[in-house]
C-alpha cells in the first residue's frame, strides 16, 4: 500500500499521558496515524488554533510544568 505522505523526519518525543491520549483520539477520528496527525497539525498550525486561547493555555501549561515533572 503506498504511503499518503512521505515522512522524512523522526525525532524522540516526550508527551504527557493526557497529550498522548488526545493525539491518539484525534488521529483515530481523522483516520491518520500519530505521525500524520502531528504533521497535519503543525503544517496547518495557524488555521487550527485560536491565538488568544493558545497564549492563555501556554501560560497555564508553563506555570504547571515544573510540578508535573516531579
Amino acid at each position: 500500500m503506498p504511503k499518503r505522505l512521505r515522512l522524512t523526519r523522526r525525532f524522540p518525543v516526550a508527551m504527557t499521558e493526557d497529550g498522548y491520549r488526545r493525539l491518539k483520539r484525534f488521529s483515530k477520528e481523522a483516520g491518520l496515524d500519530e505521525g500524520e496527525a502531528l504533521s497535519f497539525l503543525f503544517e496547518n498550525f495557524t488555521s487550527v488554533i485560536d491565538e488568544d486561547n493558545l497564549t492563555h493555555r501556554l501560560r497555564l501549561f508553563n506555570s504547571e510544568l515544573e510540578a508535573r515533572k516531579r
